[in-house]
């Protein structure tokens, strides 16, 4: 079954509005079995959305358009589907009553121009809205259902619930898109699709196909698996079977398969262990203590963090070494490493992180460039360094640098049992 999702609104096509309707609208159509396949933000423009409307009744079984249904003159969405069915639009006297009724409640006389939101395409019916003024609006064109939603999210969504339980998953016999999504750390998008795409390639021709999509997402990958299935039951144990797959062969690379968090990931492992980590942060500017901190409970393993931007600061804080500077460069493993034990040692924890790197876009030299991140991560005796040259502007590099010290602390840990709770 496949889906057309349009937005109506000439806002949407400026730098100061973006549709955010359509992800949701998505979500509830790939649930009950339809495949979106294309999304389009549309001008507040008769002829153009006529022309994307009269397009997509070649191929869709869906079409679900959301906005331009309000009371003013560049509220066009009705005029451009009655156009493209070539049916006249009717006035819905009870439309009008109801917004006469929705006005006096608030104290206040309707205006003349909210008698366009009772203009009706003739066959259409007529869908409640509870929380607005403009009501949606179901049509047919042979097996196509085109579907008007309101604009607003606290109006359109409710109203999308009820249409997507009434009238279109009846239209799918049980069936859905089910997902799974892998996220990996540690190789390159190029390298891990070389990898797994012998793997994939194959599941599109199994009894309960599944597509497979790779992305980039600021440092890290993301594989995204999608099966189509009859029930929800044949679509998890494909799920499964390629989830095992892919891990197999990837390897502690994939750090969920459920789309979790790096940082959740590693908070759990933290608690499962029952260890502390305290963190010393020099060019992420305290990013990787951000990041920690957005999960709930994060208190229960992290007792503290630090910016030692300055040379000073690092000795001064966390007790590194000035001639240890002056010898290697703030920029260092040496140092990373001493500003992990330093932070450990003061806070009394049973893991300590170090970072210090050039974040640019100034500060670096042939032998230090832009990007170039050392990081630290020591527990109890044992202590692990890493130099990454990381690309990308400053805020990238800075993720990427609280991404790579995550990532060695996860595989730190998973060489660590977890410890059983009384």
């Amino acid at each position: 079954m496949k889906a057309c999702i349009l937005a109506v609104g000439s806002e949407m096509l400026t730098p100061f509005r973006v549709d955010t309707n359509s992800l949701t609208v998505t979500d509830r159509l790939n649930a009950i079995g339809y495949d979106v396949r294309l999304k389009a933000v549309v001008a507040d423009d008769v002829e153009e959305l006529a022309t994307v409307v009269e397009s997509a009744l070649e191929w869709a079984d869906v079409i679900v358009i959301t906005g331009g249904l309000g009371p003013t003159e560049d509220d066009i969405t009705r005029d451009a589907v009655a156009r493209v069915l070539n049916v006249p639009l009717d006035v819905d006297e009870q439309i009008v009553s109801n917004l006469r009724e929705r006005f006096a409640r608030r104290g206040i006389a309707m205006p003349d121009n909210n008698r366009r939101q009772a203009m009706v395409p003739r066959g259409a019916t007529v869908l409640e809205n509870k929380f607005g003024s403009a009501p949606g609006l179901w049509l047919e064109h042979g097996s196509t259902a085109i579907v008007l939603l309101p604009g607003p999210p606290r109006e359109m969504t409710p109203m999308l619930e009820s249409v997507v339980r009434d009238r279109l998953a009846p239209r799918t016999n049980g069936a859905g898109l089910f997902r799974r999504v892998l996220k990996l750390t540690g190789r390159t998008e190029s390298d891990v699709d070389a990898q797994a795409q012998t793997i994939y390639t194959k599941w599109t021709k199994q009894e309960i196909p599944i597509a497979t999509t790779i992305l980039a997402v600021s440092g890290q990958i993301e594989l995204h698996l999608t099966a189509a299935a009859a029930n929800r039951d044949a679509a998890h144990a494909a799920l499964d079977a390629a989830v095992k797959e892919l891990q197999d062969s990837l390897g502690d690379i994939v750090y969920s398969t459920e789309g979790r968090l790096l940082e959740a990931v590693v908070g759990d492992l933290l608690r499962e262990r029952h260890m502390t980590i305290a963190i010393a942060e020099s060019c992420s500017g305290g990013l990787l203590a951000s990041r920690i901190t957005d999960i709930p409970g994060s208190s229960e393993y992290l007792d503290r963090g630090v910016v030692a931007y300055s040379n000073e600061a690092k000795t001064d804080l966390l007790g590194v070494p000035a001639d240890l500077i002056a010898e290697h460069g703030a920029v260092s493993e040496p140092v990373a490493r001493a500003m992990a034990t330093g932070i450990r040692d003061r806070a009394h924890t049973t893991v300590g992180i170090g970072i210090t790197g050039v974040a640019g876009p100034g500060g670096g030299t042939p032998t230090k460039p832009v990007g170039m991140v050392c990081v630290a991560v020591v527990v109890d005796d044992e202590s692990w360094v890493r130099t990454f040259q990381l690309f990308g502007g400053r805020d990238l590099v800075k993720y990427q640098s609280a991404t790579a010290a995550l990532n060695m602390l996860r595989l730190m840990l998973l060489t660590r049992a977890p410890v059983p709770r009384n």
